[in-house]
């Protein structure tokens, strides 16, 4: 897999954390803090183009390139079986497997995809570069 020392992050894969330009914003700088090092998603989306090893680019609310992460870790477990390590990892609210469940749970069911025993990929991913200026 080609890194992106060798490679114009311009002809990566693109996508955004969330369900709505604020989400994807709120996610992006917990990413830039490096708070956020995982995120997942439901089983039923399929892979998305996600594989251990593969760079993409991720986008900020507006649409802007923000960052590149490289998937490091992908497993797949059932919402119940998500841990408390994977949790903080998230990143998100206290960082706690309560918080995780609760915020997890309503995003899916906003999604209309929510199941006690769902199965979720469950991705690990690092910081690769930061893009400063995605015109330049």
């Amino acid at each position: 897999m080609p890194r992106t020392s060798d490679t114009d992050w311009r002809t990566l894969e693109t996508f955004a954390f969330g369900d709505s330009p604020d989400l994807a914003d709120r996610l992006l700088a917990l990413v830039l803090t490096g708070t956020k090092t995982a995120t997942c998603w439901a089983a039923a989306d399929g892979l998305i183009g996600v594989e251990v090893g593969k760079q993409m680019v991720v986008l900020d609310g507006s649409g802007q390139a923000r960052a590149v992460l490289e998937t490091v870790d992908l497993t797949q477990r059932r919402f119940t079986e998500v841990d408390a390590a994977f949790a903080f990892d998230e990143g998100e609210g206290d960082r706690s497997l309560s918080y995780w469940r609760q915020a997890h749970q309503t995003y899916f069911t906003r999604r209309g995809s929510f199941e006690p025993d769902m199965n979720l990929y469950c991705e690990r991913f690092r910081l690769v570069r930061l893009i400063e200026d995605p015109a330049a």
